[in-house]
């Protein structure tokens, strides 16, 4: 019930929020993994079907470490909104600004939920969100 209570401020604070990167973080606040968080961001989508969906990516799919979550919410995003053709130039930026795309490697300098690994995951959601933003934009 908190937690409910917790994410619908969220989306409403999201919705006042002026950008995608912006957006993502108020949603990563407000209890969204990064997937769902990027996901809704960039579309405005809150489907519960499609956050259903997208939870499964958090922490590099089922916390396994491997892909970013960020990364497959906003491959998700593109493809929701007819762009899947540029996911790949999202993995190359993100790369760029990155170095990996691996959850693992993102948070290898942290202590896996601590509150510097949660702010690292933070940063890197709301850069994703920006990066989706102007692909989309493109």
């Amino acid at each position: 019930m908190i937690r409910a209570l917790r994410r619908r401020r969220a989306r409403k604070a999201a919705a006042a929020a002026g950008d995608s990167a912006a957006k993502a973080g108020v949603l990563f606040d407000g209890g969204y993994n990064c997937a769902q968080a990027v996901l809704q961001a960039t579309t405005g989508r809150s489907d519960p079907e499609l956050l259903v969906m997208a939870e499964a990516f958090g922490g590099g799919i089922g916390e396994s470490g491997c892909l970013c979550g960020a990364v497959t919410g906003g491959v998700m995003a593109l493809g929701l909104e007819g762009r899947g053709d540029r996911s790949g130039a999202l993995v190359v930026a993100f790369r760029k600004a990155f170095r990996t795309t691996c959850c693992r490697g993102l948070s290898k300098d942290y202590q896996w939920l601590s509150h510097e690994h949660l702010a690292n995951c933070r940063s890197i959601t709301t850069a994703t969100a920006a990066m989706v933003e102007e692909l989309l934009r493109d």
